[in-house]
């Protein structure tokens, strides 16, 4: 079917454009950090975030109201999910991945590699990336919370003191 009424395409268009606005609204109130990378839960979110914008447009039995209303809920629970977990912890641990140490002192953490689905050659591609030609000149690859890797090499480890929060940090891997 390609075209059914006149009234269907006008409520679209008016639909669209005021939650357009609400949508706008929402994500300048969640603050800056709703658009930087996202971890696994920030991309649910997202994706429910989508899925109600497009429920209030397509259907008929959804009132503007209800939508919004729903669109504010989502929001309103990410940013208090957002505000607990840099206060706590446990809510962080239970809504975010900790960072895992991939290779240390040039050699590739095999069991935290399997346990995070991460390939060798995909820890080699993070260090050619970073303009590194030997894996000896690693001190250390991070999996972030984001799923990017983190490249350190030898000459800028210093202390290590930004590895503190990275599961298999300082161990040596035997």
């Amino acid at each position: 079917m390609l075209f059914d009424s006149w009234d269907d395409l006008v409520r679209v268009l008016i639909m669209a454009g005021l939650a357009y606005l609400v949508l706008i609204a929402a994500v300048r109130a969640s603050g800056k950090r709703a658009l930087s990378k996202m971890n696994a839960f920030d991309l649910v979110v997202t994706v429910a975030l989508g899925s109600t914008l497009a429920t209030i447009l397509l259907n008929r039995q959804v009132a503007l109201l209800e939508g919004t209303t729903a669109l504010g809920m989502l929001v309103g629970l990410q940013f208090f999910t957002a505000w607990a977990s840099v206060r706590s912890g446990r809510v962080r641990r239970l809504v975010k991945a900790e960072p895992t140490v991939l290779l240390y002192q040039g050699r590739m953490l095999h069991e935290a590699m399997r346990r995070q689905r991460v390939a060798p050659d995909e820890v080699r591609q993070a260090v050619r990336a970073q303009g590194v030609g030997a894996m000896e000149d690693v001190q250390a690859v991070v999996l972030e919370t984001d799923g990017s890797f983190s490249v350190i090499s030898r000459s800028q480890y210093g202390s290590g003191t930004a590895l503190g929060n990275v599961e298999h940090a300082h161990r040596d891997p035997a």
